[in-house]
Parts: structure tokens; C-alpha cells; sequence
């Protein structure tokens, strides 16, 4: 693809975005999602191979629905209400379609399953792509319409995700599956959090939106595609090794990493709002997340894989991509934590 289409998609893609979370009307909100869906699709499609063909096909397919859901929910609260205002109480066949189709869009358990499946199919840019900016459109509809949404049903489509989350990724070796049930996780926790405090929930969504950066920008650099190539990741820079293995476990949720900032501060909200259950149902299912973080740390910062004479080192040339923009999202990832009482003014 050329640098000018390229940049014609992606600022049709920025644009999109950015019509849906400034829009106060249905109609446009749906046609910032529609621009968004149909920017995407070329770039997942770039790559002629079958796999990302079938990806783009599943994406288009996924997401057309979800928008024909919003369309629909919002054209029944219309002729019920004589509103189009987002701010606007629903009537509760439109919530209900409103919340099928918003956990379509982001990829919410039991909605999940074209996540994976996408961003195997497309390349590793692309799924950065759609784990980082494709969530925000969807996220501002969740936090613009959350008054009128089910607390129950989100609550417990956030138990949903983190325990398909966690399970999920447990058995995967390729890297970009194990980012996908990764995002699906802290997705789980995001919903959770999302009808008790939402702005909690906007500092969740940017810090897992920083720290998914720092992890895929590693995995851009080092060209790790499976588990197994983040073994020879030492070879091609040390400094890497550790912003990766940091960045994982940050990731992963551990206490002097910025990673637990959102979880420490979502458990304390809902242990005070009484849902002792479900709080330890997803903290257990946060552990088997982090058993496939700690896998890949443990790859890529502690382990030589057995290698023949010949095996494809990854040497030292010049790097093909720009490692300068690793270097803000990786600090904030790690050292935000001492940091938390002046987000939480």
C-alpha cells in the first residue's frame, strides 16, 4: 500500500474516532463507528494472504452487525421518545440492544470471539491498531450512555471477560492471540468498573492503552511473532529485553508497576460497594493472566532456547522501525504508580 492511501486510511480512521466521542447525536455517532469499521478493513486486508482476508471479512461482518444494532437500538428509542440525544434515557429494548451491540464492538465476553481470530489473521501493526484505538469509540459511547445502561449486565459480562481472558489465553503460543485475550481480560475490567465510577474507568482505559502500546512496540521491534522468537529477542537488544519484560508484567498487574494502579483502585470501589464475590472471582482469574505474562517474561528475559548452528539470529543492524517511540509509553508503564494520588484529583 502506498504512504499516501496509507495515511488517507489512517486519517479517515483518527476522523471517525473522533466524530463518534464529540457526537450528542445517534445518527452521528453511527456514522463515526461506520467510518471507523470501513478504514479499517483495507489495512487489515493488505497483507494478500487468505488468512487476512478472512480476518477483514470476519471484522466487517462482526462489526456491521454491531452498528446495525446501535442504528436499530437508537432508531426504536426515536419513534418511542422523539429523541435522538445519546445523554437521553433509553427505553429498555433499546439499552439492551445498545448493550449487545457496544460489547460486540469492543469484544466483550460472550461477544468475544472475532477478536482472536482478527488479529491473528492480520499483521502485528493492524492488531495494535485494533486493541489500542479501535476500543476508544465504543468506550466514550459506554462512558456518554452509562446512566441508562444495566449495571447487572455489565457486571457480569466484566466477570465473563477476565475469567475468557484468562482461560483463553493459557494454551496460545502465538503472541498476537495472547495480546487478544489480554485485551479481552482488561476489557472484563474496564465493563466492571465502568456503571459504579467513571473515571476510574477513563483511567483504566488510558493506562491499559499505554501499556498495550509499550508491549506491541517491543514485539514490532524485536519481530516476535510466537513465543518462541522472544527467546532470541537478547540477541538483538538488551535494553528491549528488559522494557519487554517489564512491560509484560506491568501488563500482568504486579504492585510496583503501573499496571496494578487500575486494579488495586477497581477492587477497592467494588469491595465497598459490596460485590465481595465477584471481586475475588476476578482477582483469582487476573492470576491466570498473569501466568501467560510471567511465561513470556520468563521467555524473553530469562531463557536461551535450545539452538541449532543454524538458527536465525537476530543481529544488531540498524533497526527498520523508529524505537524512539517506545521510550514514552514504556517510562509511564513502569514508573507510574508512585504517581496514583495526583490521577486520582
Amino acid at each position: 500500500m502506498s504512504p499516501t492511501i496509507y495515511m488517507i486510511i489512517l486519517s479517515t480512521l483518527a476522523t471517525g474516532t473522533i466524530i463518534t466521542m464529540t457526537s450528542y447525536h445517534w445518527l452521528m455517532a453511527w456514522v463515526g463507528l461506520e467510518l471507523n469499521t470501513l478504514a479499517v478493513i483495507p489495512i487489515i486486508s493488505t497483507m494478500h494472504h487468505p488468512r487476512s482476508t478472512e480476518a477483514a471479512t470476519k471484522y466487517f461482518l462482526t462489526q456491521a452487525a454491531a452498528s446495525a444494532l446501535i442504528l436499530f437500538s437508537s432508531m426504536t428509542n426515536a419513534w418511542n421518545t422523539g429523541s435522538w440525544d445519546i445523554t437521553q434515557p433509553l427505553t429498555p429494548p433499546s439499552y439492551i440492544l445498545l448493550t449487545m451491540a457496544l460489547a460486540m464492538k469492543l469484544g466483550l465476553a460472550p461477544l468475544h470471539f472475532w477478536l482472536p481470530e482478527v488479529i491473528q489473521g492480520s499483521t502485528m501493526t493492524t492488531a495494535f491498531i485494533i486493541t489500542t484505538w479501535q476500543k476508544i469509540a465504543p468506550m466514550s459511547l459506554i462512558f456518554l450512555t452509562m446512566n441508562n445502561l444495566s449495571t447487572s449486565i455489565f457486571l457480569l459480562m466484566g466477570l465473563l471477560s477476565s475469567l475468557v481472558g484468562g482461560w483463553g489465553g493459557l494454551n496460545q503460543t502465538q503472541t498476537r492471540k495472547i495480546m487478544a485475550y489480554s485485551s479481552i481480560a482488561h476489557l472484563g475490567w474496564m465493563a466492571t468498573i465502568s456503571s459504579i465510577m467513571t473515571n476510574i474507568l477513563i483511567m483504566n482505559l488510558l493506562i491499559y492503552l499505554i501499556m498495550t502500546t509499550s508491549v506491541f512496540l517491543s514485539l514490532i521491534i524485536s519481530k516476535s511473532k510466537t513465543i518462541q522468537d522472544t527467546t532470541s529477542t537478547w540477541t538483538l537488544s538488551p535494553t528491549l529485553t528488559i522494557i519487554m519484560m517489564l512491560s509484560l508484567l506491568s501488563l500482568g498487574g504486579l504492585p510496583p508497576l503501573t499496571g496494578f494502579i487500575p486494579k488495586w483502585l477497581i477492587m477497592e470501589e467494588l469491595i465497598l460497594q459490596n460485590f465481595n464475590l465477584l471481586i475475588s472471582m476476578m482477582a483469582a482469574s487476573s492470576l491466570l493472566s498473569l501466568f501467560f505474562y510471567l511465561r513470556l517474561t520468563y521467555t524473553t528475559a530469562l531463557t536461551l532456547s535450545p539452538n541449532t548452528t543454524q538458527t536465525k539470529f537476530k543481529w544488531r543492524f540498524y533497526p527498520n522501525t523508529l524505537t524512539m517511540f517506545i521510550t514514552i509509553p514504556a517510562t509511564i508503564s513502569i514508573f507510574l504508580l508512585p504517581m496514583t494520588p495526583l490521577i486520582l484529583l
